[in-house]
């Protein structure tokens, strides 16, 4: 027994004096490395014989020295980090494990209810426990296919993303159309127009602006009133909505407006939902109706318009009218609007967008892009007051008003004489100041005018407000001191080619235009 006492003893101080081995290696090897003091000494003992490439070499394996033992640190840090981690995902995977045990024992207990209810029933009923454990399957079998059903309720039933539209259909479910009047000329609607302004809305107006709007609508789906402030360029168009009883929607132009969705809206990923805008919710109710309808951006240059309008300007100059979609959203949802096609958006033709723009410091400048697709009407002035006899307001569809316009584009087309007449000053402006007219500029006036014409105007006259806002216009970004002699002789053509005194718009810009040198 002593013997094996003694090996017993040997035995366990040997393993033990091991294990003290280890833990006292390491820890006097860490010691080791830290002592600082031993590195002095042997600096000390050294460094008598160095020279200076011998210090260099002495600071770089230091640093060096330095850097390796960080990394070893870093390295260590980045171990006992991911075990961590790992630890603390292997313990909630037990968590989970045990969670699931549990489940699986309350599935058992309630199974053993069932089965203590089953033959509660049985004792009390003379059902065979066979038929009672076909009634329980079929009660299973039928919670699942309402489960199921509900599911599939749940994914259809994805929620409105056009709240707003939406409420646009439902309003014209039960739409029934007024009794629109069509009685009425061009001259007359221009008189009346101009009568209820005044009766009505204490608003006064030249009959040429009159004429120029009503004429200017007929050539564009875009006008631009432009002017100094307070001559009354957004109340016109606000008076034309409530002169055909339906109100015009007024825009208000941010300076912070950089695309289309600040006019039309987006489509929320969060919400799942479409943040729509009142110019949205406008053009969609247009498709449903037949009224003339009136969308006024206000101070309109105030961001750059192609910026924000730059799709709707493409879109206006596609010949089909069935072409001009806008998408919203790439993809169509079963409960979307009933007019939206595969998320896109179809812009009608009784729209008509009036822009109004001062041009000051405050504002951009309006692009040649711009203004070739738009009509544009000056408005530098007051009209003076006048008597008017009182006119009520009338609702007269976009149908009546577009069959005035062919009809007067049909009944008195543009002359030949003039066309010829407009050839030859193209063939002049190009040889002299390098400006060319555009096809978009004759296709315009070849509407414009007569219809201009049977607003009460004159053909000449109409002629000339086209060249000076279209053509001449275009002068203003050329070198005004070279062109000054040639700006002279085109007044002169002017006044022999169409008579004297008779393009008075047109001449009043290009003197304006001498005198600005």
């Amino acid at each position: 027994m002593n013997a094996f006492l003694d090996w017993f003893y040997a035995f366990f101080t040997t393993v033990i004096d091991g294990f003290w081995k280890i833990i006292s290696g390491i820890f006097n090897g860490i010691v080791q490395i830290f002592n600082v003091a031993d590195y002095v000494k042997q600096v000390n003992l050294y460094k008598g014989g160095f020279d200076v490439l011998s210090w260099i070499l002495f600071f770089v394996s230091i640093i060096l020295f330095l850097g390796i033992l960080a990394i070893i640190i870093y390295l260590i840090y980045l171990g006992i980090r991911k075990f961590i981690r790992y630890r603390k995902s292997a313990v909630t995977n037990q968590d989970l494990l045990e969670e699931v045990a549990d489940l699986h024992k309350n599935v058992l207990k309630l199974t053993k209810e069932k089965e203590r209810i089953l033959a509660l029933k049985i004792g009390q009923t003379s059902i065979s426990v066979d038929e009672l454990n076909q009634i329980f399957e079929e009660e299973e079998e039928e919670l699942g296919e309402n489960a199921t059903k509900t599911e599939t309720e749940t994914q259809s039933d994805k929620p409105v993303r056009f709240v707003r539209l939406d409420a646009v259909d439902k309003k014209y479910d039960y739409y029934i159309a007024p009794d629109y009047r069509k009685d009425y000329s061009l001259k007359e609607l221009c008189e009346n127009f101009r009568n209820f302004c005044c009766s009505r809305m204490g608003l006064f107006y030249e009959e040429k602006v009159i004429r120029l709007m009503f004429a200017g609508l007929s050539s564009t789906k875009l006008v631009l009133l432009q002017g100094i402030s307070g001559t009354g360029k957004t109340s016109l168009p606000y008076a034309m909505g409530k002169f055909f009883k339906n109100d015009s929607t007024i825009v208000s132009v941010q300076p912070s407006w950089r695309d289309r969705a600040e006019l039309f809206g987006y489509f929320n990923e969060f919400s799942k939902r479409f943040n729509e805008t009142e110019v949205l919710r406008r053009i969609y109710e247009s498709a449903y109706n037949d009224d003339v309808n009136v969308m006024i951006l206000d101070e309109m240059n105030i961001a750059r318009v192609e910026y924000y309008f730059a799709e709707m300007l493409s879109i206006m100059e596609m010949p089909d009218s069935n072409e001009w979609r806008i998408e919203l959203v790439p993809s169509a949802w079963e409960n979307d609007p009933k007019k939206l096609t595969d998320g896109k958006l179809y812009i009608p033709q009784n729209v008509w967008y009036v822009g109004t723009a001062n041009n000051d410091d405050s504002t951009f400048a309006v692009s040649d892009k711009v203004y070739d697709r738009a009509f544009t009407i000056n408005i530098d002035s007051k009209a003076s007051p006048f008597k008017a006899p009182d006119v009520e307001p009338m609702e007269v569809s976009y149908s009546y008003v577009n069959s005035l316009y062919e009809k007067a584009v049909n009944d008195n087309p543009l002359e030949q004489k003039y066309l010829d007449m407009i050839e030859q000053l193209d063939a002049f402006v190009i040889k002299k100041f390098r400006v060319a007219f555009g096809n978009r500029i004759i296709k315009q006036l070849k509407i414009f005018a007569p219809v201009y014409v049977a607003c009460g105007g004159d053909v000449v006259e109409a002629i000339d407000h086209i060249l000076a806002t279209k053509v001449f216009r275009k002068f203003e970004s050329l070198n005004l001191s070279l062109i000054r002699d040639e700006i002279k002789g085109l007044i002169n053509y002017l006044n022999t080619l169409f008579g004297k005194n008779k393009m008075v718009s047109s001449i009043e810009f290009l003197d304006r235009l001498q005198r600005s040198y």
